[in-house]
């Protein structure tokens, strides 16, 4: 017999958890001294908001 998965229903939705990651990216990316580290922080949250972008698009059609 195998592994049971976990399931669960997200409360929130993508756009929300999407949102709140680019957010908290951001927060950790101006804690950082200016480098790589900072700006691959900010390619992350960039990311996310092209992710936010793509998805209301696909919702509106």
């Amino acid at each position: 017999m195998g592994l049971k998965r976990r399931r669960f229903k997200q409360t929130d939705s993508l756009e929300t958890r999407l949102s709140q990651f680019a957010l908290d990216m951001r927060k950790r990316a101006d804690q950082k001294p200016p480098g790589d580290q900072r700006e691959a922080l900010l390619k992350r949250a960039h990311n996310a908001d092209q992710a936010i972008d793509l998805e209301r698009q696909l919702r509106e059609h």
